[in-house]
């Protein structure tokens, strides 16, 4: 089962901080979709995934992060992407829209095997990482 508690915080920006707790895996994946594109339709444009009580995240978790990017970067016209590709080929781009926190071993690996590390900032908590935005 996934929880998924959501928060919002006036920073320098306002965050929506999502709070997960589970497996996010083929059995859970739909659940985390539908909820985010709740939250992206409910306005948010700078989201903070708390994933301290994640223990594992499948392919299928991964792939949601990554539609996530899309449509943050879609909703505030950022990079084309071939300026996109060229930056991140040379580590200059990070997503200033979504970014991560509290990764467990098993999935801070899965994060950095997948290359999403490559674009997206992960933090080791929650208040580095909204000091980030």
């Amino acid at each position: 089962m996934l929880e998924i508690n959501v928060t919002t915080l006036n920073a320098n920006v306002h965050i929506t901080v999502v709070s997960i707790q589970g497996e996010i895996d083929s059995s859970t994946y739909k659940t985390f979709q539908t909820r985010m594109d709740e939250v992206l339709a409910g306005g948010a444009q700078n989201l903070l995934l708390d994933l301290q009580a994640v223990p594992y995240i499948s392919s299928a978790g991964l792939r949601v992060i990554h539609t996530l990017f899309n449509k943050l970067r879609d909703m505030h016209k950022d990079a084309n992407d071939d300026e996109l590709r060229r930056k991140m080929s040379v580590g200059a781009y990070k997503s200033p829209y979504i970014k991560v926190a509290n990764l467990m071993e098993r999935v801070r690996e899965a994060f950095e095997l997948s290359g999403f590390d490559v674009y997206i900032e992960v933090h080791n908590d929650v208040d580095s990482a909204i000091q980030s935005f």
